[in-house]
C-alpha cells in the first residue's frame, strides 16, 4: 500500500541522509517537505532541501519556507556540527529551484485538512512549524495518520546540552506544545542515534565501496559531523539521528522495544529543553506519547544502505 509522507526539516547533514531515504522507498510518496529555521537559517534550509530533492530525482516534491526563528527565543544554530552551509562545507550544495509560495504551516494545516488519516507526518527539526500549525488547528495531530519526530534525548544525555538535545533544546516551548497536543506520536530521541545509528569505521567502508552517487554524497555532507562527534560527543564515527528515525517512520517494525509515557519539556535555563518522563501509576492517558528505546540496528542500516545502492 503506497504511503504519504510529509516531512517538517531543518535541512543539513543527516536530515539530507532522512530525504534521501524517503525519496528511495518504493511505497512512499514524498507529498510536501516543510522547513524551519535550526540547525541553520531558513534560507540555507530551504536551499539545501531543494538541492537534496533534485539531487535524489525529486525535484518536483514542493518545499515549503517556515518559521525562520523560535517561538519566543532567538535563533541559535548548529553550524559548528554541520558546517556553515549545514552540508559540510565540502561546496557540493548549490541553488536549484524555488520554494512554493505557501508558507510552511499554511501548508501543515491545509495537508492535514484535506486527506485527514490519510498522511504521516516526520519531524527532523525544531518543532516551530508544528507547534505554530497546532495553535491554529488544536487537532491537527489527530489529522495525520501520526508523527513520527526525532526530538529529545529521554534518557537525558545530551548533545547540545548535558542533558539536551538540539531539536527540542532549539524550541523547547514549541516543542511542548506538540509534546502535551493530542495524536498519535513516536519520540526517537537521541539515545537512539547515539547506541544504535553510529556510522563507524565499518559503516564508513560499506557505504565507500557501494561507489555510488548517494552513498559519497552521505559521506561528503558529514564530513563536520564526524569531525563535531570527534572533537565532543566522543563517538567512533559519526551519529545519524534523523535518518534513524526516517527509518522507524519508513518500516514502523523496526522499533523491538517502546513505551508509552507522558513526556514534558523543562522550560527553565538551567535544564532548558530537557525530557521528563512521568512513571506514576495514572499519570498516562489519551496524551502519552511512544517513545522509543530499541531498533533493529541491523534493519535499519540496511535500509540506509539499500537507499544508498540506487543510482
Amino acid at each position: 500500500m503506497t504511503r504519504h509522507l510529509v516531512v517538517d526539516t531543518d535541512t543539513a547533514s543527516d536530515d539530507a541522509v532522512a530525504l534521501l531515504m524517503a525519496v528511495a522507498s518504493p511505497d512512499v510518496v514524498l507529498d510536501a517537505v516543510t522547513v524551519v529555521a535550526g540547525n541553520v537559517t531558513l534560507d540555507k534550509a530551504v536551499r539545501n532541501a531543494l538541492f537534496t530533492l533534485d539531487f535524489c530525482g525529486a525535484g518536483h516534491v514542493p518545499v515549503h519556507a517556515g518559521l525562520e526563528r523560535p517561538l519566543v527565543r532567538p535563533l541559535s544554530t548548529a553550524s559548528d556540527v554541520h558546517g556553515e552551509d549545514g552540508m559540510g562545507d565540502t561546496g557540493l550544495v548549490r541553488a536549484v529551484g524555488r520554494a512554493a509560495t505557501e508558507h510552511a504551516v499554511d501548508a501543515l494545516v491545509r495537508l492535514a485538512n484535506e486527506a485527514p488519516g490519510e498522511r504521516e507526518l516526520v519531524t527532523l527539526g525544531p518543532l516551530t512549524n508544528v507547534a505554530a500549525a497546532l495553535l491554529r488547528d488544536r487537532q491537527l495531530l489527530t489529522k495525520y495518520r501520526r508523527t513520527v519526530m526525532m526530538a529529545g534525548s529521554p534518557d537525558c544525555v545530551g548533545n547540545v546540552t548535558a542533558t539536551a538535545e538540539f531539536n527540542v533544546w532549539a524550541d523547547p516551548e514549541a516543542a511542548s506544545i506538540v509534546l502535551e497536543a493530542p495524536g498519535e506520536r513516536v519520540l526517537v530521541g537521541w539515545n537512539i542515534s547515539r547506541l544504535q545509528a553510529v556510522m563507524g569505521p565499518a559503516e564508513h567502508q560499506r557505504l565507500s565501496s557501494l561507489a555510488t552517487p548517494r552513498a559519497r554524497f552521505v559521506q561528503e555532507v558529514n564530513v563536520k559531523v564526524a569531525e563535531y562527534c570527534a572533537r565532543v560527543t566522543g563517538l567512533d564515527g559519526y551519529d545519524l539521528p534523523d535518518p534513524v528515525a526516517m527509518a522507524v517512520a519508513l518500516r514502523p517494525a523496526l522499533v523491538t522495544e517502546s513505551e508509552r509515557v507522558p513526556v514534558r519539556v523543562a522550560l527553565g535555563e538551567e535544564l532548558r529543553g530537557q525530557l521528563v518522563l512521568d512513571h506514576r501509576r495514572g499519570a498516562g492517558g489519551p496524551g502519552d506519547v511512544e517513545v522509543v528505546w530499541r531498533v533493529d540496528e541491523e534493519a535499519w542500516k540496511e535500509l540506509l544502505f539499500a537507499a544508498c545502492a540506487a543510482k
